[in-house]
Parts: structure tokens; C-alpha cells; sequence
């Protein structure tokens, strides 16, 4: 039997503490964090929780924390924000480049969408001669 935490099913073969993290908005950390107030050892597989243990981490996470969708929501307010106002942080996530002061003479090639602009790059060999 699955279980369904925010929305989200968790994987029944693994470790709690890990499965914990496939849900939006809970890392490692947190993980661990919620799994000690729920008084549930971390190296117990999903499978082996009871509906009681279910249970209190479903409300623990749903009730006491963002996550998923609430949280989607309120960091896409918070983008939205940004561009309203016209920070310079705002600026950078409408363009599509690194917000954080990161160079963008190279480097930055997953946030814009792994564009390589050099000539020989990702060229196709020259046809065969028959």
C-alpha cells in the first residue's frame, strides 16, 4: 500500500528519511527533523510504517510546513514581485540568467538553455566522401 503525503506518493521501498525528500519543499534536513517530533526511526522502510506513524506525518508535513504546492505558489508570488518592482533581481529571472551574481561569459550554459555560440561546437562532421 502506497502512501500519499501532500499529493505526492512516496516510494514504499525506501527509507523514510529519503523518501520523505520526494516531496516539494522537504530536503534531508527537514526530513530528519519531522521524523524525530514523530518519534519514527529514519532507517525504517516505507512498506514497515503502521497507519498511526502514516498518519502523524501526514499532518506533521501538511500541517506544519510549506510545501508543494503552496510553496510553488508563494516563490513564483515572490519572482513575480521582483519583476513588478523592477529589481535587478527581477530583471535577471524575466531574461533567463543566473540571479545570483554568478559570470556569464561561461558557465552559465544550463540556465539559458545550454546555448553554445563558439563556431566548432556541436558542428556536424563533414560528410563522408564516396
Amino acid at each position: 500500500m502506497a502512501i500519499r503525503i501532500a499529493g505526492v506518493t512516496i516510494p514504499n521501498e525506501k527509507r523514510v528519511e529519503i523518501a520523505l525528500t520526494y516531496i516539494f519543499g522537504i530536503g534531508k534536513t527537514k526530513s530528519n527533523q519531522i521524523l524525530a517530533l514523530a518519534k519514527i526511526d529514519p532507517n525504517t522502510r516505507v512498506k514497515d510504517l503502521t497507519d498511526e506513524h502514516a498518519n502523524k506525518l501526514r499532518e506533521l508535513i501538511e500541517k506544519q510546513n510549506k510545501v508543494e504546492g503552496d510553496l510553488k505558489r508563494e516563490i513564483f508570488a515572490n519572482i513575480k514581485r521582483l519583476k513588478e518592482v523592477g529589481a535587478y533581481r527581477g530583471l535577471r529571472h524575466a531574461k533567463g540568467l543566473p540571479v545570483r551574481g554568478q559570470r556569464t561569459k561561461t558557465n552559465s550554459r544550463t540556465v539559458r538553455g545550454n546555448v553554445r555560440k563558439t563556431a566548432t561546437s556541436g558542428k556536424k562532421p563533414a560528410a563522408q566522401k564516396t
